[in-house]
């Protein structure tokens, strides 16, 4: 089979530039951990506040290695009074340089300001807010009274963060917010349209190749692509389909290679990669809403007659409908397995690599030798750790779409007839035997 003609070459050429990629990673990790732990040995790591960092969404793109630059993206708002606006989201913050009065260290910081425009005569102001019910998102800010402003400022005093609902906080001064309709091109809005373009240019690239060589097989990278398609095609999707395989082939393998190429982007450091799309629930959740609609909504009177009328002693649907209340159940407990198995995998294995790195932040405190073991360690420990997600990402995009395609398979059966058994076969061996024809 031209799978594995390609194989072997393809999986050595993967497998090094894999290694090369780790082995960068390592290294920048291990120069640019104690450069920061000495610079800021002096201050207390606020780990969580790293990782939710890390792991959250933001209206600009850090710059690798200098994380206080952000590459600008565009905000697109709907105000209050329905007025649209799309600004660059760079108008948002600015960078400022605090200096520490006791050691007398400066350093830059990346800090919110209000954005001003007028339109009409109407002055709008808009804010990424931090002391706010919604924080890092953006509002629109309006002016309160001087009377207003002392209550709001006596009721955030009596609490420890200083947010009160319904107001916004700016240097020292609150005003009443209003979340706006946002539409802007975050961070993981556009690693959602790059994770997209590159599954779509490796698909593509594939057809290309068969329209202009035919069944010849393919080599290196090509191959690669070739063998995953029929590993999943074959071992997964077929072999649980069986003759309705390619009608559901686009949407199951569609998955898996957009779930691969997320997975693997969210390991990179430097852009287009560092955005983790799995690591977020809303990301896993549209994913697994989207199985859930082709499940139910492609299911068989067969599939829907087990749900509401199961083949179980009466007792247990009659009176009481104690079967169909669970079979409905598991119709919503599937897609949430799916959601959250992904989504809790994927944040896990991030969450451990930065853990990892603030180890030595954190050891900085005890001195140079402390900082420079530690940085061993954690880079070591770090480079297995992606190794290891590497193989997750793998992992986490095959388990989803075998979930996928068991579901679907349970819902478009048609029951257990031998008449529907031996029409499946003769369309399975008709598909096989027109594929050797090819081949030949």
């Amino acid at each position: 089979m031209s799978t594995t003609t390609g194989f072997p070459y393809a999986s050595i050429d993967i497998m090094k530039r894999l290694l090369y990629i780790l082995a960068v990673l390592a290294v920048a990790l291990g120069y640019s951990a104690p450069s920061y732990a000495s610079s800021g040995s002096d201050e207390e790591v606020d780990v969580k506040e790293i990782i939710f960092h890390h792991l959250g969404d933001g209206y600009g793109w850090e710059v690798p290695f200098a994380h206080v630059y952000r590459i600008p993206l565009p905000v697109i708002v709907r105000a209050e009074d329905g007025q649209w606006f799309c600004f660059s989201s760079s108008k948002l913050t600015e960078v400022e340089v605090i200096r520490n009065e006791e050691t007398g260290k400066e350093k830059e910081e990346l800090v919110p300001v209000v954005y001003e425009t007028e339109r009409s005569g109407k002055t709008y102001r808009f804010l990424i807010a931090h002391v706010s019910t919604h924080k890092n998102k953006v509002v629109e800010l309006f002016p309160i009274s001087d009377e207003e402003q002392s209550k709001v400022a006596a009721d955030a005093s009596a609490t420890t963060d200083g947010v009160v609902s319904g107001y916004a906080e700016y240097k020292g001064i609150y005003y009443r917010e209003y979340k706006p309709v946002d539409l802007s091109i975050t961070k993981n809005v556009l690693a959602l349209f790059i994770a997209a373009i590159i599954v779509t240019a490796m698909v593509m690239s594939v057809v290309r190749f068969y329209r202009k060589n035919g069944m010849k097989a393919p080599r290196k990278g090509m191959g690669f692509m070739e063998m995953l398609i029929g590993f999943i095609y074959d071992g997964v999707i077929k072999a649980t389909l069986g003759a309705k395989a390619p009608k559901y082939a686009p949407y199951l393998l569609t998955c898996f290679f957009f779930i691969l190429t997320m997975n693997l982007l969210g390991l990179i450091v430097i852009f287009p990669g560092g955005a983790n799309l799995t690591g977020n629930i809303a990301i896993t959740l549209v994913l697994a809403v989207m199985t859930f609609i082709v499940t139910n909504m492609m299911g068989t009177k067969h599939y829907w007659k087990e749900i509401f009328w199961p083949d179980v002693p009466i007792w247990l649907k009659c009176p009481l409908p104690i079967m169909q209340l669970i079979e409905v159940f598991g119709i919503f407990t599937k897609p949430a397995a799916l959601c959250v198995r992904l989504f809790a995998n994927m944040m896990g294995g991030h969450m451990v690599v930065i853990v990892l790195i603030t180890l030595i932040f954190i050891f900085a405190a005890f001195g140079a030798a402390a900082v420079g073991g530690s940085a061993v360690v954690s880079v070591l420990f770090t480079f297995f750790m992606l190794a290891l997600d590497v193989l997750v990402s793998f992992i986490q995009a095959y388990v989803f779409t075998m979930l996928s395609t068991m579901f679907i398979g349970m819902a478009v059966e048609d029951g257990h007839g031998s008449e529907h058994a031996k029409e499946e076969a003769e369309q399975i061996d008709s598909l096989e035997n027109k594929l050797e024809k090819q081949t030949k």
